[in-house]
């Protein structure tokens, strides 16, 4: 679903203008990035959260020579699905 079908979708099942839709998700999506940056997370229930997690440096390989190579420290973002939605999908 690409994301005008989205808030089309959205819009239609809400009674909501396509524009507030739009606005609402806009803010959302800030909001969620904003916390995860300053908190470490950010929580959406029912369905999962974003989570900032500092990842070690590591030793790894370069596929093309197979020589090791010191791949450092870094901070990434993940998302981990909630119980609830796994269970409502699978």
């Amino acid at each position: 679903m690409t994301k005008a079908q989205l808030m089309t979708t959205l819009a239609e099942q809400t009674g909501l203008s396509k524009k507030d839709v739009v606005n609402l998700m806009d803010k959302l999506t800030d909001m969620a990035y904003k916390t995860a940056k300053k908190d470490g997370q950010f929580v959406l229930p029912g369905f999962g959260k974003l989570v900032k997690i500092d990842r070690k440096a590591r030793i790894g390989r370069n596929p093309a020579t197979g020589e090791q190579i010191q791949i450092p420290a870094k901070k990434v973002v993940k998302f981990k699905v909630a119980k609830a939605a796994k269970d409502a999908i699978l």
